[in-house]
């Protein structure tokens, strides 16, 4: 699933990866306890994936070292999802991108369906 995610994060539009300079993806079976306690998940099938860090337009060159960008692809709620409905398991993946980085830069809905319709 992680080689899957960076083809297609290599994939979406260039100025839509420009946002997240750096970002690291990653993928784990569910979400840290912290994190299902922070986004108050009901369930660690909840979430199918998370962005974590800060991006590119709210960057300063005051900024002190920090993390790196990082997004986070849950398997286990990834594969559940699939299991339930028809679309394939390579625009799931595509979509929880899109929307994790879109969804933190306070992209629209429709901003985020003309980036997937351009990564198509």
């Amino acid at each position: 699933m992680e080689a899957m995610a960076h083809a297609i994060f290599g994939r979406l539009p260039k100025g839509f990866r420009d946002l997240c300079e750096g970002v690291i993806i990653r993928v784990d079976d569910f979400p840290a306890d912290e994190v299902l306690d922070e986004m108050q998940a009901g369930s660690e099938f909840d979430l199918l994936g998370l962005f974590q860090g800060v991006g590119l337009p709210f960057r300063s060159n005051q900024d002190i070292a920090r993390l790196p960008n990082m997004i986070w692809l849950y398997r286990r709620p990834i594969l559940d999802y699939w299991a339930e409905h028809e679309d394939t398991l390579g625009h799931i993946v595509r979509h929880v991108l899109i929307h994790e980085i879109g969804h933190h830069f306070g992209l629209s809905d429709r901003d985020m369906e003309a980036i997937e319709a351009a990564a198509d």
